[in-house]
Order: C-alpha cells, then structure tokens, then sequence
C-alpha cells in the first residue's frame, strides 16, 4: 500500500477511545486510510461498512440504537470484547452522529475510525453532537513528496536536502517528475494513471462528483450550475486577491449570496483563502484575500491559467501541508511579498529565479521588519545562479 504522511499519526490514533475522523474532498484517499488502519489491528473484532451501499446505511437508520446493535453483531462484532467499527461515507447518513454518541458512550472498548467527504457538514454535525468524543484528520491531495512515493521514487537525498538551497543534482533527477506533478495534480489515482486523456477525464470526475455528490449535502441543488461557474471564476483568479463584487456581477446573483458559495467551496476543501500580513488583527479582518484552488489539476482543468499562476499555486499547497501559517503582503502600490510563512519568512516565488529577484525580496521584507527571506524558483537559470530554493525540496 502506498504511504502518506498521514498514516503514523492515524495509526497512533487507534490506540484512543475518541473516534477517528477522516475528512477532506472526494477521492483524496480516506477510504484507503481506513482500510489501512483495519489491517494494522492486531484483533480480528472489526468491521467495514462503506455507507453508499444501501445494506449498510439501512443498518445505522434502525429505529432504536438496540437495533443498531443487534445488526451489528449480525456484521460480526462482539461488543463484549475491544472492537473497531470502520465507517465509510458517514456524511450519507444524518443521523449517524446520534447513534455514534450512544455506542460511544455504551461500550467503552469499542472504537469508531470514519471517513466523509464534507468539512462544513462534517465540522457542524460533529461540533453539536461529539465534542470531546472525536479527533477530525483532514486528507489532501498528495503532496510531492507523497507523490513521488507513489510513482515509486527513492526520496531520501530529497528528505536529506528539505527547505535548503538549490542543489544540481536532485533538481535533475525530479524536475520531470515536478512539471508532470503541476500539470495533473495530486490526487492519487490521477498520479497513478498513465496516459494525459485519462488523466484529464479523470480530474473532470472528480469536478463533477464534488459539485453533484459533496455539494449536495449542504446546499440547494439548483446551485451546481453556479457553483461550477464560481468554480471557474476562482480558478482563473488563483493567487489574486479576491473581489466578490466582481464575481457576484460575472454570475448575475448578489454579493452576499456569492460570499456564502465562496465560503462554501474553502469548507468543503476546493479553495483556500490567504489573509495578508499585518501587525494589526482588526486591520486583518478589513482587507481582502488571496485565493487559491485545492489541487493544480484540478486548476488547470477549470481555466486557462499561465505557468506563473499554476506554479505559485503549487507553492501555496506545499507549504500549507508542511503546517506553516501562511500570509501575504501587499501595498497600495502594488508592491508584494508573495508568502509571508510564520510571520517571520519573507517568499518570492518565480518560475525562473534572479539575482535582482533576490535583491527586490530582501528590500520589501526590510521594510515590513522581516529579516529571513527565501526565493523560490523552478526552473534552473541560464547562469547557473543557485542561491534559491528549488520548489521540489519544499518538504
């Protein structure tokens, strides 16, 4: 089985009482999670029970919890012993939540480990009725670094040079395998896919289950046609900052309605948004964000975007998985700092990096008060200048 980052810290979750939750868009990989964490279990008192067949969420619909349970035991469990229930999908059905709560409090060795594929409607349901009870583990698309394991590479010269200056030899090996890493993404069987039409139709599925299947759970269906629409309206704004008047005016509804679909999109793990850099939260909160699409694929797929927008967005999604605060600056006369990480890193991304890139960064970092600053680059100048960071060793 392929590995992901992920995986040791849900491993080491198995050994808790609270509940396992593993949520992030459609097809990212939650449900090869859960299996895998089936097969670490030393005991064989476990079931899956993936919740689009109809057999099995007719299980957790019963009308008493004893009934639940007497089906339960009919799939094999022994709640007299420690048990694990693995569920796929729970986001199919509402009341799931209920009945988690009365077995979890019930049976104190049995452990619940569950997958869903919708932040906003899992983080509510979960925040009314489990608090205290589970840990949520949000899934991405694969990273890199994951996406190199998948194809099979030895990464530890990689692993060995992270987050340091440009070096030769590991750009060479990888740089292929990066251009192909921007222009398809990282969900895990497009990577795993050989052949761009493929590849494509199945980006183009992933589209369409998130909009017809995700987005149905908690909003009206008459709003796909827009939301697809809005889909692409960011995607070809990605890395810009965000302007709902314009979009609300581009899809003919109002403003307000447009700023709950946008927020819609960042909790159910297609965007995200990028506040700016200041010392001052109040000063935060009145300034407009950036904006920027869960997966390269998936932007590419959406709109006709350049390299520069594809490769800042790829940036974007590599440092928000390594767990750093992310920021931008911007002044009035459109000067920037790409990325501020942590409030102390001053990032320059550029497809092609210079010198004088280098010499612009330090200056706009010097006059915010910041005093460490990294270029990022992709590709290798004609001049052989290294004294950046190869956006390949951001891991």
């Amino acid at each position: 089985m392929y590995q992901r980052r992920l995986f040791p810290e849900l491993e080491e979750h198995l050994a808790a009482k609270q509940i396992t939750v593993i949520t992030g868009m459609r097809r990212v990989g939650k449900s090869t999670a859960l299996k895998y964490l089936l097969e670490k279990l030393q005991h064989s008192n476990k079931v899956y029970l993936d919740l689009e067949r109809i057999e099995n969420r007719y299980i957790f619909q019963q009308p008493t919890y004893k009934d639940v349970q007497i089906d339960l035991e009919i799939q094999g469990i022994d709640f007299d012993k420690p048990a694990v229930i693995a569920i796929d999908e729970i986001q199919l059905v509402p009341q799931i939540t209920s009945v988690m709560k009365w077995f979890y409090d019930t049976y104190p060795n049995l452990k619940f480990i569950v997958t869903g594929s919708s932040s906003f409607y899992l983080k509510n349901r979960f925040s009314e009725s489990l608090a205290g009870r589970k840990h949520i583990f949000e899934m991405y698309p694969l990273d890199f670094m994951e996406f190199l394991w998948f194809k099979g590479e030895d990464t530890k010269m990689l692993e060995a040079f992270c987050m340091t200056p440009f070096q030769q030899g590991i750009y060479l090996k990888f740089k292929d395998k990066y251009e192909e890493f921007l222009r398809f993404g990282g969900f895990p069987e497009v990577v795993l896919m050989e052949g761009e039409k493929l590849k494509k139709r199945t980006i183009l599925d992933v589209i369409n289950a998130y909009i017809e299947l995700d987005i149905k759970l908690v909003s009206d269906f008459e709003a796909s046609g827009t939301l697809y629409k809005l889909a692409k309206l960011l995607a070809s704004r990605s890395g810009s900052l965000l302007d709902a008047s314009k979009i609300s005016s581009a899809l003919g509804i109002d403003r307000r309605k447009t700023v709950g679909y946008i927020e819609l999109l960042e909790k159910t793990y297609f965007i995200h948004q990028v506040s700016p850099f200041t010392k001052s939260p109040d000063r935060e909160i009145s300034l407009r964000q950036k904006i920027y699409l869960a997966d390269t694929g998936l932007l590419n797929q959406l709109a006709q975007v350049n390299s520069g927008q594809v490769f800042e967005n790829a940036v974007f999604l590599q440092l928000l998985k390594l767990g750093r605060q992310i920021n931008f600056y911007q002044r009035k006369s459109g000067q920037e700092i790409d990325f501020v990480l942590d409030q102390k890193i001053a990032c320059e991304v550029k497809e092609t990096p210079h010198p004088s890139y280098q010499s612009t960064l330090n200056s706009r970092a010097n006059y915010v008060g910041i005093t460490e600053t990294m270029l990022i680059g992709k590709n290798r100048p004609d001049d052989n200048w290294q004294a950046f960071t190869w956006a390949g060793q951001l891991c």
